[in-house]
């Protein structure tokens, strides 16, 4: 990771070094990548997949058993007229 450093000159007010500092992180690049990387989520393994699909089919399964039995509501489009 790269470190920017900016050090005070001697007539150098706050305001100027705040912005030679902007200034230095953004030529050095370092914004961009951790944005790029923020929402990174690595790949999951193909057992995990497999876990989360069945998961998800009995999960519907169920849903589909209730609504049979009129103990769930059936679904209704939230924009239906």
């Amino acid at each position: 990771m790269i470190n920017v450093e900016v050090t005070k000159n001697n007539n150098e007010n706050a305001v100027s070094l705040i912005r030679r500092f902007t200034k230095k992180v953004q030529g050095s690049g370092v914004l961009p990548r951790v944005r790029s990387i923020r929402y990174h989520t690595r790949k999951l393994s193909e057992y995990k997949v497999k876990q989360k699909t069945l998961k998800s089919l009995k999960r519907k399964e169920e849903v589909t058993e209730l609504i049979k039995l009129g103990k769930m509501p059936e679904k209704t489009s939230r924009y239906s007229r």
